[in-house]
């Protein structure tokens, strides 16, 4: 056979042509991760929106006049997103108390520098407390009168509330000489005492009674120093 013919009988234009694939091709498309992650950005977008749209709803009408149809059209989603999502208005009222003390309890850790005194980190703790309790006043506004007609709300905010908050507080305090050597129950009423100051002087006095803000901050103050000079 001549060279000639050899190379017309195998000619380029003959051969099978054979793609080289990259391992990304051989172990397919990734474009479904992308979508799984995008999906669960767009969830948590929605569930943001749904529970600021309620935390703002409950405040201005109500609790029990706000239905799931308001919330899901101010947040701009559809009502079923509220059911797949938290199941009803109960559980979106869960959900946002949740949202709530993590937000706080991560606050209290990751901004409030420990101080270096018993009594300067009392006040700092009760000065904190005093304006949380101002600063959630609407929200307190729903779940307060909730939780005295509900006794399962009222065991919900005892269980995603004091609860988180209580021991986040203990930790603190027993970083001092005076504390450590308090009994355990001691301690936890103490960080029990400093809930209820910033409950009272920061939500009940100045929005329920409609006392001077200041003014009952100065009280709260003064009772917390008083507290503390005793140990």
């Amino acid at each position: 056979m001549s060279i000639q013919a050899a190379q017309t009988e195998v000619s380029p234009g003959d051969l099978p042509i054979r793609k080289m694939s990259s391992p990304a091709a051989q172990n397919g498309p990734r474009r479904p991760a992308k979508n799984r992650l995008t999906g669960k950005r767009n969830r948590a977008a929605r569930e943001h929106a749904l529970l600021t749209a309620a935390a703002r709803l409950f405040a201005t009408r109500g609790y029990d006049v706000t239905t799931t149809r308001e919330i899901a059209a101010q947040a701009g989603c559809s009502e079923g997103l509220i059911h797949r999502y938290f199941a009803n208005k109960s559980g979106l009222l869960f959900a946002l108390i949740q949202s709530r003390v993590s937000r706080e309890v991560a606050h209290l850790g990751q901004h409030l520098k420990l101080a270096r005194t018993l009594e300067e980190e009392f006040q700092q703790l009760l000065e904190w407390e005093l304006d949380h309790m101002w600063q959630d006043r609407d929200f307190l506004r729903v779940i307060i009168p909730r939780a005295m007609l509900d006794p399962s709300h009222a065991r919900l905010l005892r269980r995603v509330g004091t609860s988180r908050h209580v021991p986040a507080i203990m930790e603190r305090l027993r970083k001092f000489k005076q504390c450590r050597s308090l009994p355990p129950q001691e301690l936890e009423a103490l960080a029990q005492f400093l809930k209820v100051l910033g409950l009272v002087y920061g939500f009940l006095h100045p929005t329920v009674l409609r006392h001077d803000r200041d003014r009952s901050r100065k009280t709260a103050t003064t009772i917390a120093k008083m507290l503390v000079r005793s140990l």
